[in-house]
């Protein structure tokens, strides 16, 4: 589950404190809500004032159901959404599945940016773009670049979001660079454009609570 949030710019901040709080909280019922952080970033180049938190959960949709409700019912945590709701301008929620076919989520460490390329694609395109990834991820494992690729079940539809994850702005075009010079990967992106009806990049940065850096 991804959530997108659009905030006020004087609320930055404060937002980030008690959205460390509310991290927290979760993490304290993660036993029973069957959910956990996997990464939280603010956007660094793209939409501003905006921040990105990507979570797992395990055990479908009624897991996701019963951690709705949990946490609804949950006195601490609806005041946290209360408060919270002050700071924001608006915010989207999208459930989404893991390619297959993408490596395994690592955590990360050190200091990293990361980059969200997000397409949305032609209704009835979505198996044929899995066929072209399947084989183009293969030119871009050599440095560890690839974080996390999905696509959207509830929310906004045929929608796919790449993750990849760099040291520097120079490191993304250093290693972009090497793919655009390996054989094969030019015919790929040639198969996968007219698939594409929109696309947008974000470059985010990771908060001090989130599980990667």
């Amino acid at each position: 589950m991804m959530r997108l949030r659009n905030l006020l710019t004087v609320a930055n901040n404060k937002s980030f404190t008690m959205r460390k709080t509310t991290v927290s909280l979760i993490n304290e019922k993660k036993a029973n809500l069957s959910c956990k952080l996997v990464a939280s970033w603010a956007v660094q180049v793209g939409d501003m004032d905006q921040t990105l938190h990507l979570w797992k959960y395990t055990g479908g949709f009624e897991k996701i159901d019963q951690a709705k409700e949990d946490l609804w019912n949950d006195p601490e945590y609806l005041k946290l959404m209360q408060e919270r709701s002050k700071f924001l301008r608006s915010r989207h929620l999208q459930y989404l599945l893991a390619f297959s076919y993408w490596p395994k989520i690592e955590s990360r460490i050190g200091k990293n940016i990361y980059e969200m390329r997000s397409y949305r694609l032609t209704p009835g395109t979505m198996i044929e773009w899995g066929n072209n990834w399947a084989r183009a991820i293969n030119y871009r494992k050599h440095n560890n670049e690839a974080f996390a690729g999905f696509f959207s079940q509830i929310g906004r539809l045929y929608n796919v979001h790449h993750i990849w994850c760099y040291n520097s702005l120079q490191d993304r075009k250093e290693t972009r660079e090497a793919a655009w010079r390996s054989p094969g990967w030019d015919e790929c992106v040639a198969y996968t454009v007219p698939l594409i009806r929109e696309m947008h990049c974000r470059v985010l940065a990771p908060t001090d609570f989130s599980p990667t850096q």
